[in-house]
């Protein structure tokens, strides 16, 4: 029987795609110079993994162990082709920033490696949701460490939200340090380094804040005095 709770605990935290696999690192550092980039990366990411998982679930049993690269490697290319056109058509102003990395998805050793670990081992239902979670860990990973390099590097917050979730959502984008003149190495490649190290400090210290949490021995009961 599935474990859809281990699934989702996996996805989010435990086995996170980034903060747990390391894995996804390219996008990762090339399109978080702001929270709505990591977003919109991460949300079409998402929809590719949940895709890609059902299609290879579907054809498991017709696929030789010999040729289930390629072929996986050929879905995800189709899966993802039309992902890029839908953003072309529907969110173009976002497409123009995002555009370049978009095809790159195609070669995301995460999609990959759940395609290979799981989607090809279990069936349609338990995939699309390892891909759904999976996915939201990577935008979850994404939106935080776009955050972070954002309000260091410029003062703001989901600057141009719009261009990705419509002009209703122009509330989301903030700026928090008003008359800040920027710290341009957050938003520069190594700045993303930075940010990721202590965000990876940040839950090696959680996790093991849990873990002795979880071992902590209860107290025993103080013993009753003997009399007579």
């Amino acid at each position: 029987m599935t474990d859809y709770k281990r699934i989702v605990r996996d996805g989010l935290w435990d086995n996170n795609v980034v903060f747990a696999q390391m894995l996804a690192l390219c996008p990762l550092l090339a399109v978080t110079g702001t929270a709505t980039n990591g977003l919109g990366m991460g949300l079409a990411s998402a929809a590719v993994m949940v895709l890609s998982g059902m299609v290879i679930a579907l054809f498991r049993g017709l696929v030789t162990p010999e040729v289930r690269i390629p072929v996986f490697v050929l879905l995800i290319a189709a899966i993802v082709t039309l992902v890029d056109m839908m953003m072309n058509a529907w969110l173009h102003e976002l497409y123009k920033v995002l555009g370049l990395f978009i095809p790159l998805i195609v070669t995301n050793c995460a999609i990959l490696g759940r395609a290979e670990s799981f989607a090809s081992k279990n069936p349609v239902l338990a995939s699309a949701a390892d891909g759904l979670f999976m996915g939201l860990g990577f935008t979850f990973a994404l939106v935080v460490l776009g955050a972070v390099r954002e309000i260091i590097g410029s003062g703001t917050l989901f600057a141009n939200a719009a261009l990705l979730l419509g002009e209703p959502f122009h509330f989301m984008e903030l700026t928090l340090l008003p008359g800040y003149d920027g710290f341009l190495l957050m938003i520069l490649p190594p700045g993303g380094f930075l940010a990721l190290g202590f965000l990876l400090a940040g839950k090696r210290l959680l996790d093991a804040r849990r873990s002795r949490a979880a071992v902590q021995p209860e107290p025993t009961p103080a013993a009753e005095p003997v009399t007579g």
